[in-house]
């Protein structure tokens, strides 16, 4: 088992090893004090890849903890930046 605070920090990465940003917290489900999503903030690569480039701020997304694959030095998510292109599965995290 892993503290959830190792994981503040990591960078996300996705299945074609494209880094897409930093994990920056997470979403929990008060009812359940179940994780729900990763909130990563993306690098300004990736922002621009998924459409979410900001002007004066780093945009932020929510990746559901179904689509991490592994936690080590990295998080490591099981689709590809493609794959998030068109996915509706992710959304912008608002704070």
């Amino acid at each position: 088992m892993i503290n959830f605070e190792e994981i503040i920090g990591l960078q996300v990465v996705t299945s074609g090893a494209y880094i897409l940003g930093e994990v920056k917290g997470a979403k929990i489900d008060t009812e359940t004090w179940a994780i729900k999503y990763l909130n990563v903030k993306l690098t300004g690569e990736a922002a621009e890849s998924l459409g979410m480039k900001k002007r004066f701020r780093s945009s932020k997304i929510c990746i559901p903890v179904d689509m991490v694959q592994a936690v080590a030095h990295v998080v490591t998510i099981s689709r590809s930046i493609e794959d998030l292109e068109s996915s509706q599965e992710i959304t912008e995290c608002k704070e």
